[in-house]
């Protein structure tokens, strides 16, 4: 129990035989739980767990995928189970050790004081993280973190790529578990819905932890066109769910006619420039017209933004 509530840490993982028994080790006395998922790992992960499971007074839950969900799917079926289990606070912390578990009590005090649905690590706070994350990881980082800041509308989250979060009962009572999105875009995702229902997010502060032997899958440079796809897809998710089903709101006007500006704007730049480099001068006209739409979109895709962020800057 911590202050009072009780406290699961969901742990995915897969192929981590060797930082695995750390992670159950470190992990702090008054955390009741420690669901780990195995996502059908090839090596002896499930091994070095049920040695921990078999222990007296553990506190380990041990479940097995029968077939490879990814992260995000194996996330959501350790949030079910504290679902399941009236968690207080469902904290997630990775496999690998990346996560340091001094940092938890920081993540969980908004949630056991109500001051907040869902708490999520930044690494990115301190000088510290541009010199311990490998200068590619940083950049791709970066460049999510914005681009889901408009799809998500949590302007004030920045490092969206972390996966050290805590959640409270109502948020994984709320949600459809089964949908979350199975593979890495799931920190992405969950930010989504999350705002869809209008749930209190806060960034903490969290030390960047990397070197310690941990492998990591992902390719920040080649995973930002998959990502940019699915924050797309997630972004006018959001804008139906949020401001049309749910409630209208003008800046859907406002996105609609910016997009719409800005691409006719834009190819209609191409085309003139195209014409002029093969043919010959165009009519000023022309350009006039095509720069108008285009400063005329730019000026409504910001317009947009502000409304966005000043209709969620109460879920701090």
């Amino acid at each position: 129990m911590y202050k009072g509530k009780s406290v699961a840490v969901v742990v995915p993982a897969y192929n981590e035989e060797k930082l695995i028994g750390k992670v159950i080790e470190t992990t702090p006395d008054y955390v009741d739980y420690v669901v780990i998922v195995d996502d059908l790992s090839k090596d002896k992960t499930v091994d070095v767990v049920n040695a921990y499971v078999d222990a007296p007074d553990s506190r380990i839950v041990l479940i097995c995928m029968e077939k490879n969900v990814g992260v995000g799917g194996a996330i959501a079926e350790g949030y079910k189970w504290c679902r399941d289990h009236q968690i207080d606070a469902t904290a997630v912390m990775a496999g690998d050790a990346q996560m340091d578990p001094s940092d938890l009590p920081a993540l969980l005090d908004p949630i056991v004081n109500d001051e907040a649905d869902y708490t999520k690590g930044n690494r990115l706070f301190t000088g510290e993280a541009w010199h311990k994350i490998p200068k590619a990881r940083y950049m791709g980082n970066a460049a999510l973190s914005l681009l889901t800041k408009i799809a998500s509308g949590y302007w004030h989250v920045a490092d969206s790529q972390t996966g050290f979060t805590v959640a409270n009962h109502k948020v994984l009572s709320t949600l459809d578990l089964g949908g979350i999105y199975k593979r890495y875009g799931m920190p992405n995702d969950m930010l989504v819905k999350l705002n869809i229902y209008n749930f209190r997010v806060r960034d903490v502060e969290i030390q960047p932890i990397y070197g310690i032997g941990e492998k990591s899958g992902i390719k920040p440079l080649l995973v930002i066109p998959k990502f940019t796809w699915l924050l797309s897809r997630l972004f006018f998710y959001r804008m139906i769910q949020k401001y049309v089903i749910r409630d209208f709101h003008p800046l859907i006007f406002f996105y609609f006619s910016g997009f719409a500006f800005s691409i006719i704007g834009w190819l209609l730049g191409l085309y003139l420039f195209i014409v002029r480099i093969t043919t010959g001068p165009v009519a000023a006209t022309s350009t006039i017209v095509a720069i108008f739409l285009i400063i005329t979109g730019m000026q409504s895709l910001f317009f947009a933004m502000w409304f966005d962020m000043d209709s969620n800057k109460y879920l701090k």
